[in-house]
């Protein structure tokens, strides 16, 4: 509370208590972004934009849709709490036994129920756009302009909720049908009642999660790296002659490994078990000729370069 407003990001391993499932492991990576202290919309616009443009970044986003809901604020959803209640109270018969659960304690969280009778009976429950009040509505408007301004596309998902009490307005998700029936990719919303909950002052905030294991999921394979050319000197004036050679060529891109010791032979074992492209040998016959003898460790041939040249002559071979 003594820097509002406050950024802050995140990384590392978490846990779920439920049962492990594709996409959807006991133990997982999460990274994720908070932005506290800012009531208005544009908090909420910058948090998605963020969003979008790491799942932009990544090559991923052309298979990823947002899509966006308002849970209004608080005097809207209590409103729409009551609503639902009567209305799914009239058909408790049906619901599941999840459901029931919450039909007291987190009625919102059977609009999102996965299980098919609940998903029929909540087909036609009240919704929420119709209880929610003037601020409310402007609010959810700013957010849509502000996306439509970064053009950042959207899909309104009337049953997108969040069952906790000290979440408010936006709620979000970006979500795939590449990953099966754990299509979440990102989640996020509005938790201005969340700080006050757990002790603190009235705080509002906006952020949003994901998984690393289902980004990666959607990412190809990456390229294999380039493989290394394997520098081999043999003899003390060689190794300052190496040692200058290795320096320019990693500056110029290229992934060295030094042969620091032991015969030709076993150098050049250390070279295959490395996986290295060239051997590049530098002897005293070979300082004394300005040269270096460049081995191509996939042909087996071998030819002799200017020091100043190799550069461009690896190059051009890689």
């Amino acid at each position: 509370t003594q820097d509002l407003p406050l950024k802050l990001f995140y990384q590392g391993p978490m846990f779920r208590y439920e049962r492990p499932q594709k996409g959807r492991q006991r133990q997982f990576h999460q990274i994720g972004v908070e932005l506290i202290g800012v009531p208005t919309p544009q908090a909420d616009i910058e948090v998605i934009t963020v969003g979008a443009d790491i799942l932009d970044a990544l090559g991923i986003f052309d298979g990823i849709v947002l899509e966006l809901n308002t849970l209004g604020d608080t005097e809207s959803r209590q409103a729409y709490r009551g609503a639902l209640v009567e209305y799914l109270m009239g058909h408790k018969d049906g619901l599941s036994e999840d459901s029931l659960r919450r039909l007291e304690a987190n009625p919102l969280r059977i609009l999102d129920s996965k299980d098919e009778g609940d998903r029929k009976i909540v087909a036609d429950a009240p919704s929420f756009g119709d209880y929610l009040n003037a601020a409310s509505e402007d609010f959810y408007g700013s957010v849509k302009q502000g996306l439509d301004a970064v053009r950042i596309p959207y899909r309104q998902n009337d049953r997108l909720v969040r069952g906790l009490d000290y979440y408010c307005h936006t709620a979000y998700e970006f979500v795939t049908d590449r990953l099966g029936a754990q299509g979440t990719v990102m989640a996020g919303g509005r938790y201005d009642g969340l700080v006050e909950m757990m002790g603190g002052p009235t705080t509002p905030g906006v952020g949003w999660a994901a998984g690393i294991e289902r980004i990666a999921m959607m990412i190809e394979a990456p390229a294999a790296p380039a493989r290394p050319f394997s520098l081999i000197p043999v003899g003390e004036a060689a190794t300052i002659a190496a040692i200058k050679l290795a320096h320019d060529l990693r500056k110029a891109g290229h992934s060295v490994e030094m042969g620091y010791s032991g015969n030709l032979g076993k150098r050049m074992k250390r070279a295959n078990k490395v996986s290295a492209s060239h051997a590049v040998i530098i002897g005293e016959t070979e300082l004394e000729k300005g040269v270096a003898t460049i081995r191509d460790l996939d042909s087996g041939t071998q030819i002799e370069v200017a020091l100043d040249k190799i550069g461009d002559h690896l190059g051009a071979e890689a």
